[in-house]
C-alpha cells in the first residue's frame, strides 16, 4: 500500500487520505465476520478482499503525483530509501507483533503452532521483516502464507515489486506505452476474475504459480492505471467529495455475492469491473474534492494516518479473534459480536500507538540519517 507519498513541500489530497482509513478499517470488519462465513458465498461485508485493489490503484495515483515530475533531481536510490523509509518500520512491527501473538493462536484449526520451537518462530519473524516471501514448507501457521506471522505482508511484497518496476522501467514510459500496459493488464484481470475457479480475485499470498499470477494480476492493473490516472486526469471541483467517495467505496465493498454458486463468472465480473471502473472514479472524485471545516480536516487526516498502522498490523489481532472462535466450537457472530467490536477497537488504538510512538519517530530518525 502507498501512503502520504507526497515530499512535504508538495501538497496532497487529504480525501484520498481518509478514503485510504475508510478502505483499512473496512478491511479489519471484512475479516471479522470472514471468521464466521463458512464460504466466499456468504460472508458479510461481502467484497471486501477490494480493498487491496484499491490500494493499489491509489498507491500508483499518489506515486505519479509525487514522484513523475520530479527524476531529473531524484536517483533511484535516493527514490528506494524514501520508500523503504516510509514502508518498511510498520513492516516490521507487524511481524514482530504476529510473533508475540502466535502461540496464542494455538486451535484446533492450527494444531501446528503448540508444536513449533521458537526458534523457527523467531526465523520466520526476521525474514518476515525483510519482507522476502517464504516457501510453502516454511509455513508454521497452516494457511500456506508468504508470511505466516502476518498474512496481509503479502501485499506490502507486490507493493515494493510495483515500485521496482516504476522506478528502473515504468516511470519512462509515455502515456501511450503506459496506456497500452494498463489495457493489456485489464483485459488479463477480466479474464482471470471471470474464468477464476472461485469466482473472484481473492488470493496472491501463497508461493506458487496459481498464487503468483494471482498476486501480480491484481497488482498489474490498479497500480499502473492509478499512475495513468495522475498523468491523464483533468481534476475537477466536487463538493461533499469525501462523504460521496465513502459512500461509493463503501458500496463496492459491501456488496453481497454476485451470481451465487451456479453463475461464478458474475462475481468475477463484478469484481473486474469495481477496479477498473469503480476505484478510478472514487480516486478522480476524491482528488477533485477538498475539505473544510476542522472536523473533516482532522478526520480525514486521522483516518489517512492510521489506515497503513490499521493495514499492517491489524491481522494479528485477526488470527487471535478467529483462534477464540474456534475454541469456542464455531461460535457465531450474535453471541461473539462484543468480542468482535474489543478486536475492531483494539485494531485501531494498536495501529494508533504503532504509529506515535514507533513509526513517526522512526521515520524522523531515518529522514535525518540519510537526508531523506
Amino acid at each position: 500500500m502507498q501512503y502520504n507519498a507526497q515530499p512535504a513541500t508538495k501538497p496532497h489530497y487529504p480525501i484520498l487520505d481518509g478514503l485510504r482509513g475508510v478502505a483499512a478499517i473496512t478491511v479489519v470488519a471484512f475479516h471479522i465476520f470472514e471468521t464466521h462465513s463458512t464460504s466466499h458465498l456468504d460472508q458479510v461485508i461481502n467484497h471486501g478482499y477490494l480493498a487491496v485493489d484499491f490500494f493499489f490503484l491509489l498507491s500508483g495515483f499518489v506515486i505519479g503525483y509525487a514522484y513523475d515530475d520530479r527524476w531529473h533531481k531524484l536517483t533511484i536510490g535516493d527514490f528506494f530509501k524514501r520508500r523503504l523509509a516510509r514502508l518498511q518500520p510498520m513492516v516490521i512491527i507487524g511481524m514482530i507483533i504476529g510473533a508475540a501473538l502466535f502461540y496464542f493462536q494455538g486451535c484446533e484449526l492450527w494444531p501446528g503452532i503448540q508444536h513449533t520451537p521458537v526458534w523457527k518462530t523467531l526465523l520466520v519473524m526476521l525474514v518476515g521483516c525483510t519482507l522476502i516471501p517464504l516457501p510453502i514448507s516454511a509455513d508454521i501457521r497452516g494457511w500456506q502464507e508468504m508470511h505466516p506471522l502476518n498474512g496481509p505482508g503479502w501485499s506490502l511484497f507486490f507493493e515494493y515489486i510495483a515500485n521496482i518496476l516504476y522506478a528502473l522501467f515504468i516511470r519512462k514510459f509515455s502515456k501511450t506505452a503506459l496506456t497500452i500496459l494498463v489495457v493489456i493488464a485489464g483485459i488479463a484481470l477480466v479474464e482471470y476474475a471471470v474464468n477464476s475457479k472461485t469466482g473472484d480475485v481473492i488470493g496472491g499470498w501463497s508461493v506458487n504459480a496459481e498464487q503468483l499470477r494471482i498476486g501480480f494480476t491484481r497488482l498489474t492493473f490498479p497500480f499502473f492505471a492509478g499512475l495513468l490516472l495522475s498523468r491523464t486526469a483533468h481534476l475537477t471541483r466536487i463538493n461533499h467529495a469525501f462523504l460521496w467517495c465513502s459512500i461509493l467505496l463503501l458500496i463496492v465493498l459491501i456488496m453481497p455475492r454476485i451470481g451465487g454458486a451456479k453463475n461464478l463468472w458474475a462475481n468475477g465480473l463484478y469484481d473486474s469491473l469495481s477496479i477498473i471502473l469503480m476505484f478510478p472514479l472514487i480516486v478522480y472524485l476524491g482528488a477533485s474534492g477538498d475539505v473544510t471545516g476542522k472536523f473533516s480536516s482532522k478526520l480525514c487526516k486521522f483516518l489517512g494516518d492510521v489506515s497503513y498502522p490499521i493495514y499492517i498490523t491489524h491481522y494479528p489481532l485477526i488470527y487471535t479473534y478467529t483462534a477464540w472462535v474456534s475454541w469456542h466450537h464455531g461460535i457465531k457472530f450474535q453471541q461473539a459480536w462484543p468480542v468482535a467490536i474489543l478486536t475492531i477497537v483494539s485494531a485501531i488504538l494498536l495501529a494508533y500507538a504503532c504509529l506515535k510512538w514507533y513509526d513517526e519517530p522512526v521515520r524522523r530518525w531515518l529522514r535525518k540519517k540519510f537526508a531523506i
